[in-house]
């Protein structure tokens, strides 16, 4: 691991960076969601500064990881699927800037346990391993194994007779301590609590859920399971309208259970509850961990000098659309939360409308800690937007993109790409006369896909037209992209 070389007197702001894995943007009671339970990412929003149209750069966890984390699209930085290595991201120009540099919980980078660019990692990846890393023992994995445990997973969860009715959602019964999301939560605070205080701190903290099996601890289940929560009706209409690809992704997550889930595709609305009721309830228990390691950031001295941050790398249908999980376009997977709170750093709360690109937090990052980023990045600075002499001056980006290979889900396409307006948004699938034409004024549940409508025709080829030009625009910018950066 590295070195860490301390600046004397360096006032720098500590910089807290908290992402959960699949957390949908409308799972925040702040935000306007009140069928939720988030008292302290509430004050986050009550008292931050909110995205609320921040769009993530990719459909699955390591491209869009690996996108935030590098600053480049997933087709610059060839990290397209989980599993893609990648091993280098921009925590080590923090780190040669004098950055104490320290990941607690999930990256999703490959291997699992690289550098980084962090002086130190306390490794927790994903609760139902089975695709890669099957066998890697993370922190979590030898905690289980000290107590003499062993870990609820697809090979238990197979033997349920509800199983494949259960949409991937089970009661976590084994001692709460031990729960993936409590396990991160309780490392972290154990971490500021102990260690020596570092100055300046990156403080990457990394929770496993929401991402599925769906597995909270029945007390913080039960009273989502009492509470009206809303589901999109999902219509034949719709499921016709879907171009081939999305149809062979549903029958393909029926057929191969992904991380438990296995996709009914006519489910009944007590499932389709149930299973929102799950993932909902495990918001809550990362919650509740916030607002302990905000706790333990104040009484070591760190919060009033810190700039925290929470996002997550993407959403989850949750059988909205009829679709299991990412690997779509639509806003549930595509927009996340995303809150900056400071203390008397960025003036007067506040929510921010106009569209970012997840990534765009790079060379914000870099700016706090008075580095420039790299000239030739595709992400963009959020600090104009931050400044509160700017305050409504902010104007975003005109178009946001996402995109997702073909890979061991996904099989019904080479390649998929999204851009999207405030607007409308076009997915493309490459080689295919297929797609989706959204119209989000009329239609912001995506529903109608417009893609064949002689109406629509001048919407679509203005559309179509702009990914041209944006992959076009990308290669020229990032020509000298040099791949050991990978």
């Amino acid at each position: 691991m590295f070195v860490h070389k301390p600046i004397p007197n360096d006032d720098r702001p500590n910089i807290i960076f908290i992402i959960t894995d699949q957390q949908r943007y409308d799972t925040i009671a702040g935000l306007g969601y009140e069928y939720m339970d988030t008292p302290n990412l509430d004050r986050l929003v009550r008292e931050g500064v909110s995205f609320d149209q921040c769009h993530v750069t990719a459909a699955s966890c390591a491209a869009a990881r690996a996108s935030l984390f590098k600053g480049y699209y997933p087709h610059t930085t060839g990290i397209l699927k989980n599993a893609d290595s990648w091993r280098r991201s921009w925590i080590q120009h923090l780190n040669d800037s004098g950055y104490y540099c320290t990941n607690i919980g999930k990256m999703h980078s490959w291997p699992f346990q690289t550098e980084l660019g962090f002086h130190e990692r306390f490794v927790v990846e994903n609760k139902d391993r089975y695709l890669e890393g099957r066998y890697y023992f993370d922190e979590w994995d030898r905690a289980l194994r000290y107590r003499g445990l062993v870990k609820q997973q697809r090979e238990q969860y197979r033997k349920r007779a509800d199983y494949a009715s259960a949409l991937g959602a089970f009661d976590w019964e084994l001692p709460e301590d031990t729960h993936p999301d409590v396990f991160v939560g309780d490392m972290a605070t154990w971490w500021i609590d102990n260690k020596p205080k570092m100055k300046p701190l990156f403080l990457q903290i990394g929770f496993p859920g929401p991402h599925p099996p769906y597995d909270p601890i029945k007390r913080y289940a039960d009273p989502y399971l009492e509470k009206d929560l809303p589901l999109l009706e999902i219509t034949p209409k719709e499921l016709a309208g879907q171009p081939p690809a999305l149809k062979e992704l549903r029958v393909h997550n029926q057929e191969i259970d992904h991380d438990s889930v296995i996709m009914d595709l006519n489910p009944t609305h007590e499932q389709r509850h149930r299973q929102r009721a799950y993932y909902l309830a495990n918001v809550t228990m990362i919650d509740e961990k916030v607002g302990e390691i905000m706790d333990a950031l104040e009484r070591n001295g760190y919060l009033d000098n810190s700039i925290l941050i929470f996002t997550s790398d993407h959403g989850d249908c949750l059988t909205d659309h009829g679709h299991s999980q990412k690997w779509t376009m639509y806003d549930q997977i595509t927009r996340v939360p995303m809150i900056i709170w400071a203390p008397n750093k960025f003036g007067e709360s506040r929510r921010i409308s106009p569209m970012v690109q997840q990534m765009d937090l790079g060379p914000t990052i870099l700016e706090w800690a008075g580095i420039t980023p790299p000239a030739d990045w595709e992400a963009r600075s959020l600090n104009e937007a931050l400044d509160p002499d700017n305050s409504g001056q902010f104007n975003g980006r005109e178009h946001v993109y996402c995109e997702q290979v073909k890979d061991a889900v996904l099989t019904g396409c080479e390649f998929m790409t999204m851009v999207r307006t405030q607007t409308h948004k076009l997915v493309h699938f490459l080689d295919e006369p297929h797609g989706q034409l959204f119209d989000l004024v009329n239609d912001p549940d995506e529903v109608q896909n417009l893609w064949d409508d002689p109406n629509s025709l001048a919407v679509k080829e203005t559309l179509l037209a702009e990914l041209r030009e944006w992959r076009i625009r990308s290669g020229v910018h990032t020509k000298d992209w040099c791949s050991e950066w990978r």
